[in-house]
């Protein structure tokens, strides 16, 4: 078995049997992590100490006869802007580097321990979580494996690329309004926003408190379903995550999608995109046979009010070191932070008013269609450094841009599951699957079809 192709529940099945032990799985992870890094600039820290006691652990659990875990011996990496035990969470700042080490792991790194995986790193990011680029003037940009001269995307853009260079099979990272999807199609990935507290956030560091989602990357459908289903669960420590009753995913799977009524996104979401996105979609529509096409209104304004709504919010959060100390901040973060904190709070609850009403529309759509296909990113992965693109004969900012399709979603805390599209001899892209509330089983179930069709999948960067 090769550890570093192999995804999480493969590893796991072969730690289980004994075909290979978790302490040989932890230490082939970090030889590798060891090696290659340098090359992506995903890890921002390893915990190899504790990853290697960790994995004994598990091998001792196994020789005893007991249960280790869906995810027994696979490593895993965490954003890090979620708390990890004895280490800073840093959430990409220069700032918060002064701050004392966790005392405690996020629930959500505590949930994928529970389950057996092992935790050897934090992850890089955009400063606070704010962009989707991943270009980080404190700890540096985070290079897109399938081409380094690539950004990987953001804001989780170390969790994307560890994933697509093959250092770990699994990672956490956060979506306010397109952080996990964007990384997830630029590096050719699966990347799951699961509903608006659906997960806890407990021991995350915040950007936008009513957008921010948590979720994983993986390689393949059965990783994110298995994932998802060991990070459900209530969390006295996050009231939100309480509202949502555990479903089970993984079972699901294999039920088809005889009965689905699928739809592409239209008007908006075929506007100011490159013709291979739009290619990508109709991919994946053909293959689902869907011809037919959604109007989701107002979609640019939801754009805009989430623009007003997460920079108010993350200005808020912030306010007293933009006051005092604004020359530590990442120079693009900071900028953003400061036109936020001058939005008027009259446009703030405007923005929150019309919310109200544009998920009231998404939900009478989905009272007639259950999924909707949906580009993730405009392009493929810009150069790292650019700073502008040109769409539909207009030149166009990089990095606000990049989550012209992903942001309407979030807005109003909707379930996505961005899939990787591969293209011979092209960047990848990702295609978004779209549903209503806490109907994370059923994109899964079509993804789960896709994917066993060869539509879908995530490769290495190298493989052919």
């Amino acid at each position: 078995m090769n550890i570093h192709s192999a995804d999480a529940v493969s590893i796991a099945a072969a730690v289980r049997i004994g075909q290979v032990s978790a302490v040989e799985v932890t230490q082939s992870a970090l030889a590798e992590i060891n090696a290659r890094n340098h090359q992506f600039n995903c890890f921002t820290a390893i915990t190899a100490k504790t990853a290697l006691v960790d994995a004994a652990k598990i091998d001792e659990e196994i020789a005893q006869g007991n249960n280790p875990g869906a995810l027994a011996g696979v490593p895993f990496a965490v954003k890090n802007l979620y708390d990890i035990a004895g280490l800073i969470t840093l959430a990409g700042s220069k700032i918060n580097a002064e701050n004392p080490p966790a005392t405690q792991d996020a629930t959500a790194v505590a949930k994928l321990k529970q389950a057996g995986a092992i935790l050897v790193g934090a992850l890089n990011m955009d400063e606070y979580a704010y962009g989707f680029v991943t270009e980080n003037s404190h700890y540096g940009a985070t290079r897109n494996p399938h081409d380094v001269q690539r950004i990987a995307g953001g804001s989780s853009g170390g969790s994307a690329a560890a994933v697509a260079a093959g250092l770990v099979p699994l990672t956490l990272g956060s979506d306010t309004n397109g952080s996990i999807r964007v990384p997830a199609a630029l590096c050719g990935v699966f990347g799951f926003k699961p509903t608006y507290g659906r997960l806890s956030r407990a021991g995350v560091a915040l950007f936008s408190s009513s957008f921010d989602h948590i979720g994983p990357f993986a390689r393949s459908v059965q990783d994110i379903a298995t994932a998802f289903d060991v990070l459900q669960g209530e969390d006295q420590r996050d009231p939100i995550c309480t509202q949502h009753l555990p479903e089970l995913c993984v079972p699901q799977l294999n039920q088809g999608i005889s009965g689905i009524k699928i739809a592409i996104a239209g008007d908006y979401f075929t506007q100011g995109v490159a013709p291979e996105a739009l290619a990508a979609v109709q991919k994946v529509a053909e293959a689902l046979n869907v011809t037919e096409y959604v109007i989701i209104p107002e979609a640019q304004r939801a754009r805009a009010a989430a623009f007003v709504i997460t920079a108010s919010e993350g200005a808020n959060l912030h306010l007293d070191k933009l006051q005092s100390r604004p020359q530590d901040f990442d120079p693009a973060t900071r900028d953003r932070f400061l036109a936020g904190a001058l939005i008027p709070s009259s446009w703030y609850l405007q923005a929150q008013r019309f919310r109200r009403w544009y998920g009231d529309r998404l939900r009478e759509i989905f009272q007639s269609v259950d999924l909707i296909l949906a580009p993730t990113t405009p392009i493929s992965a810009p150069l790292i450094g650019q700073q502008t693109m040109i769409l539909d004969g207009e030149e166009i900012l990089v990095r606000p841009h990049l989550g012209l399709f992903t942001q309407p979603l979030s807005f109003i805390g909707l379930p996505v599951l961005s899939v990787p599209i591969q293209r011979p001899n092209a960047l990848p892209l990702g295609v978004q699957l779209i549903a209503a509330p806490d109907n994370e089983a059923l994109i899964l179930r079509v993804a789960a079809v896709l994917e066993s069709q060869g539509i879908i999948s995530a490769k290495l960067a190298g493989e052919s």
